[in-house]
């Protein structure tokens, strides 16, 4: 199975900061977090990892190349969007590389950790196109908030004053290639949150997996960071 890691985004809520480095490769006790990243996938077995990053931040991603070539580098393949084209729209020219198999796609802007072989027994057992892990934390009104039932996700709520659960995604899917069905590559920006998991929710495709003792921390904003370094 591979994996992809979206280390695009612009980093808007880490400025200064990210003015300079890519929010991807923002140090999180000296190692940038995309190296945590390939870390708990290669610790899962998971060898195989694409990393979608920005044209603009290119000569970025060399450097980091060069620095952790012995480490972490080697058999990680770039690729690089010209224009940004969403969490999902990028990954169209993709395809080929994933070779039409199973596959993970992860934020690049989080630390995770737990238990992806549960996560894929899980995910076959359900046999839905697509599994969402989902992790508990104390403040889930900041965050998408999904509605269950079972284990069936049946919608999020962006940001609810009365979450249902403390349970949000973590910002990793397992899914199948039939995902691509329901991207609508003609449009500019494709989002899975918003344009493909409300139409495999309506479909009853889309499943959330909740992965006992995870550990998982945002590092989107300067505070988060912060919490990030001195517990991760």
């Amino acid at each position: 199975m591979k994996a992809i890691i979206l280390a695009g985004g612009r980093g808007t809520r880490l400025r200064p900061v990210t003015y300079e480095i890519p929010k991807p490769l923002v140090p999180v006790k000296k190692r940038p977090i995309v190296n945590h990243l390939i870390e708990f996938f290669r610790r899962h077995g998971v060898e195989d990892i694409g990393i979608l990053a920005s044209r603009d931040h290119e000569e970025d991603f060399r450097r980091w190349q060069k620095v952790w070539d012995d480490e972490v580098v080697k058999g990680i393949t770039m690729f690089h969007e010209e224009t940004p084209r969403g969490t999902f729209g990028g990954l169209e020219p993709l395809r080929e590389w994933l070779g039409g198999e199973r596959f993970i796609l992860s934020n690049g802007d989080e630390l995770k950790d737990f238990d992806l072989a549960a996560m894929e027994r899980f995910h076959g057992a359900q046999g839905g196109t697509g599994t969402i892990a989902l992790v508990e934390v104390p403040n889930p009104s900041e965050y998408g908030v999904p509605v269950m039932d079972g284990h069936h996700i049946k919608q999020f709520l962006e940001k609810p004053k009365e979450p249902p659960s403390n349970f949000i995604s973590s910002g990793l899917y397992m899914l199948e290639p039939e995902v691509f069905k329901h991207a609508d590559f003609s449009q500019p920006i494709v989002m899975i949150e918003h344009d493909i998991f409300p139409k495999l929710a309506a479909e009853g495709k889309l499943y959330g997996f909740k992965p006992p003792n995870a550990r998982w921390y945002d590092c989107g904003t300067l505070e988060r960071w912060e919490r990030a370094i001195k517990e991760w």
